[in-house]
């Protein structure tokens, strides 16, 4: 094997994983359609020819691969919880009272749209992707890891991030989706070959995920935005993790914003002049 192809490899797959984050990612691609399946023409055709080349974080590898018998359970390190709802004025000051006796009086929070998906743990070990799990119950979930490794806007390599050191694997959870426009064109596929259709896109993005061949997976057009770290390191606030999730290269809802605290309580009623 020459230096020469190694190098090409090395090249190729440092443009196309900037590319794919221009596009799926930040919504401002660089170069056209053409340009992208050229290179990744190119990156197939040198690592047919130098398999010791291929690896797993490789854009080649996102394809999706030979269908799975089924999904082996992954076990959390940590407890992936459901997010509670809030119906009233009096159940958000609630919360924060809640929040005050666990950790003490905080100054604000950091509030992002809900996005109806399903929640997702991608482990990342010395900054490579190699694992992606459901939440399951919360404490166990199912390992999607050659299905999660074909959505594009998540990364296979983190990119460094100044001023921010992580342990050597790293557990990043959000939400997978799928857009309306995906979920439009999934129903239609579906009633043309005709088979059920899915109610909604959180059926449809839960569908996506379990599919047993991968590249079905890769057909389906599912989205990310990511929102935890575990550990959160040395971060002092979920901004900073949000803001360094995006550093790292990941997908972050941009409707956010940091709130004041919940509303204070109501003043009492004035006294009724008999």
């Amino acid at each position: 094997m020459s230096e020469d192809a190694r190098q090409r490899v090395t090249a190729l797959r440092a443009e196309l994983e900037r590319a794919s984050r221009q596009y799926h990612v930040l919504d401002a691609p660089e170069i056209t359609d053409a340009e992208y399946d050229r290179l990744f023409r190119e990156l197939i055709d040198l690592e047919a020819a130098h398999p010791e080349l291929q690896t797993p974080d490789s854009p080649t590898q996102r394809v999706g691969g030979d269908p799975a018998a089924n999904f082996t359970k992954v076990r959390h390190n940590r407890a992936m919880l459901s997010l509670n709802n809030a119906f009233s004025p009096d159940e958000v000051r609630e919360f924060g009272v809640r929040v005050d006796r666990a950790i003490g009086s905080v100054s604000g929070y950091v509030c992002e749209l809900k996005i109806d998906g399903l929640a997702m743990s991608i482990t990342y070990e010395n900054g490579s992707f190699v694992r992606a799990a459901t939440r399951g119950n919360g404490v166990e979930g199912e390992d999607v890891t050659a299905n999660v490794r074909t959505i594009r806007s998540v990364p296979m390599t983190l990119k460094p991030v100044d001023g921010v050191v992580f342990p050597d694997s790293v557990e990043v959870r959000g939400e997978v989706y799928l857009p309306k426009a995906a979920f439009a064109a999934t129903n239609a596929r579906l009633e043309e070959a005709g088979k059920p259709t899915y109610a909604n896109p959180r059926n449809a993005a839960a569908g996506a995920v379990r599919q047993l061949d991968s590249k079905v997976t890769a057909g389906r057009g599912l989205q990310t935005f990511m929102y935890q770290l575990e550990p959160p390191g040395s971060l002092p606030s979920q901004a900073a993790v949000l803001d360094t999730l995006e550093g790292f290269g990941f997908r972050v809802n941009p409707h956010r914003r940091l709130a004041g605290r919940p509303l204070p309580a109501p003043p009492p009623p004035a006294a009724r002049r008999s």
